[in-house]
């Protein structure tokens, strides 16, 4: 688990009508970024940066928190409550005790915690009648009577007690990002790409917090991302977007007949690669007029060093489009290397092209 450095500001907590507090947030934010770009704005009053970069060019740990705390108080005018320790979670509760947890040490600095540090006053108080007090004996219960006694938060929180999550789920203030965004200036994102479960976690904040940097440095077009349009087969459904960019509100659902269906290759290419297919006597394959294989391909040429012997394969499948402009004919093949790669292959003007890599 990342080692985290908590700075914790009481006097940030309490929000001034006027929007100052905001205000002195965000500017000791981009203090702090300064020091560590991944730096991360968990709540109003509390930042947390992984500590393994900074230390290691600062040269220490010690010598980190003297730094910012240094720009805190100049840039602020508070002074902060600096904590280490692995998480989230025991970071905040480092910082607010004002503790460095020692490397490997976290787990015990965890168990030894008061129950109503996890911010369950019930769960805290019914846990205190069957005599346990503190976070180490809540995590001892088996995970089947936490489940008879209390409900899905309960259970949350049993498995932060047991070091199997390392934040609350109520930690974070969600909203807080698109406030500081308000505040900058900067336009709405219309929506977000969630993690595959649909999570979103701090990974994707400094990704985000990155991408912003950049764009706002070298322009809208300098941070692209993948998105799908209409087409038939992958090399023209995939395009690359500005991030940012508002997603469109409707699907394409135009026929296309004669699209390629799934699976689709993970990864095609923005200039196809020339290569060639021979038979089993080192024949060339070609795609004869009614749309089939001069021979069973049986080895794939990416060069004349580079060759791949084919296994498996599957196609072709002829594709004529827009008859009417450009009489445009080309076919795609899959095939499967002995090595383990599966491409796929497109036939076009009397030549074969590397068109995608499947996963």
């Amino acid at each position: 688990m990342e080692r985290l450095l908590a700075i914790w500001i009481e006097a940030f907590e309490d929000e001034a009508p006027d929007g100052s507090t905001l205000r002195d947030h965000l500017a000791l934010l981009e203090a702090l970024t300064i020091l560590c770009p991944f730096t991360e704005s968990i709540r109003l009053g509390l930042f947390v940066l992984p500590i393994r970069g900074p230390s290691r060019f600062f040269g220490g740990e010690t010598k980190v928190l003297e730094i910012v705390r240094g720009t805190v108080i100049d840039v602020a005018h508070q002074q902060p409550r600096l904590g280490i320790a692995d998480g989230l979670f025991c970071a905040e509760v480092a910082a607010r005790q004002g503790r460095v947890i020692a490397p490997g040490a976290t787990d015990s600095f965890r168990r030894s915690l008061a129950l109503s540090t996890l911010g369950r006053k019930d769960v805290a108080t019914t846990c205190q009648r069957l005599g346990l007090h503190t976070v180490g004996s809540f995590a001892n219960l088996d995970v089947a009577r936490v489940a008879e006694r209390f409900n899905k938060h309960a259970l949350a929180l049993h498995r932060v007690a047991r070091g199997e999550l390392f934040e609350l789920d109520a930690q974070r203030d969600l909203k807080l990002a698109r406030r500081l965004r308000q505040l900058r200036g900067e336009e709405e994102v219309g929506d977000e790409q969630l993690g595959f479960f649909g999570q979103r976690g701090a990974g994707d904040d400094r990704a985000d917090a990155a991408a912003h940097r950049v764009r706002r440095r070298l322009g809208a077009e300098a941070v692209v991302v993948a998105s799908l349009r209409g087409g038939r087969v992958p090399e023209d459904r995939a395009t690359l977007v500005p991030w940012g960019s508002p997603l469109a509100t409707s699907r394409d659902s135009a026929p296309w007949p004669g699209q390629m269906r799934a699976p689709s290759p993970a990864t095609t290419l923005a200039r196809p690669v020339a290569v060639q297919l021979r038979d089993a006597s080192d024949h060339l394959v070609v795609m004869e007029g009614r749309g089939f294989l001069s021979e069973p391909p049986a080895t794939l040429l990416f060069s004349h060093q580079l060759r791949r012997e084919v296994i498996w394969h599957a196609g072709p499948w002829p594709l004529v489009e827009r008859w009417w402009v450009l009489n445009r004919r080309r076919a795609h093949l899959q095939i499967l290397l002995v090595s383990g790669e599966a491409l796929l292959l497109t036939a076009e003007s009397n030549r074969w092209w590397l068109a995608g890599i499947y996963d």
